[in-house]
């Protein structure tokens, strides 16, 4: 049996109940905390509500444009070559974009402290849908460490 290029398998998740979005539903499987998805999807419906007020714009489209608007293009691998650990420069794929946007938007809101979580997330909500915030300067500076380590893009290939 071998154990070399075995994939796991992807599994199929429902749309969410109230928008009908397999995306929103599984940003809130991210924000569930011990099973507590009824809790998760209050916490989410509500920030998504208050930023769509805010934003004055339909839920689903605050969610879509945040998540493209956090979505790195690029990030760094590690990558260990004749004895030295390179940086390398990776083109990111659409699957692994989203839940790069999905973590950075969640651990920016949970960083926060002082107010109930559904608006630490609808501030995070707000400021990544007008290109700012916690979550946005992670995507850039993720994008710097990419652009500062492009003389190694090269060894991707490898």
């Amino acid at each position: 049996m071998s154990r070399g290029n075995s994939k796991a398998k992807k599994h199929h998740i429902e749309p969410d109940k109230k928008y009908s979005s397999v995306l929103i539903a599984r940003f809130i499987n991210y924000i569930m905390l011990n099973g507590k998805k009824t809790i998760a999807e209050e916490v989410v419906y509500e920030a998504l509500q208050f930023a769509s007020e805010k934003t004055k714009s339909k839920p689903e489209d605050v969610f879509e444009a945040v998540i493209r608007n956090v979505s790195p293009m690029v990030e760094v691998r590690g990558k260990r070559i004749g004895g030295a650990n390179y940086q390398v420069p990776v083109e990111v794929s659409r699957d692994r974009k989203n839940v790069l946007a999905m973590r950075w938007i969640i651990n920016a809101a949970r960083a926060k402290k002082g107010k109930k979580m559904a608006m630490r997330l609808a501030d995070e909500f707000i400021s990544a849908f007008k290109n700012e915030g916690a979550a946005m300067k992670k995507k850039e500076d993720t994008h710097r460490m990419a652009e500062a380590n492009k003389a190694f893009a090269h060894f991707a290939r490898l």
